[in-house]
């Protein structure tokens, strides 16, 4: 399966697509329910001023959504963080190259390796706090999801 003149399966491009197709449709829908939430009249404001829709878009839209847009990345990262099955199919177990926490902590299991599985738990569970204390202590103070106060 070569593309672009490079091999995608069981190299390590294959567990980035892999856990991009997993954590996409969590990515997508937070960032779609953020969009959504962005008040109506603020971009028909701006179109009213003259504003190109891609304008509205960059300046008005995503500033306003951002907040929801950043929980929706660290959500999914967190998501593609924990992947196993389609990252094991697709880019498979060379350790140093394809493997990730997950399938580290399953063979470490699997080999009897107790203290490393628990090790490799707690990396993961470190990652995971610190993007959500990341993502707390932004949006701390700054409403549903970040916004000032917030409108509705």
């Amino acid at each position: 399966m070569r593309r672009l003149g490079m091999m995608i399966v069981f190299a390590w491009p294959a567990t980035v697509v892999a856990a991009t197709v997993v954590a996409f449709p969590l990515m997508y829908l937070t960032a779609r329910a953020a969009l959504e939430q962005v008040d109506p009249n603020f971009l028909q404001a701006a179109r009213t001023l003259g504003a190109s829709e891609w304008r509205v878009f960059r300046e008005i839209a995503l500033p306003l959504a951002w907040p929801g847009i950043l929980a929706g990345t660290i959500l999914s990262f967190a998501r593609a963080l924990g992947e196993f099955g389609a990252t094991l199919m697709v880019a498979g177990n060379i350790p140093g190259r394809t493997e990730t926490i997950p399938i580290a902590i399953y063979f470490a299991v699997e080999g009897g390796e107790t203290g490393r599985a628990l090790m490799w738990c707690g990396v993961d569970v470190g990652i995971s706090l610190v993007l959500l204390a990341g993502l707390y202590f932004w949006t701390r103070g700054r409403g549903p999801l970040g916004r000032g106060g917030g409108h509705r």
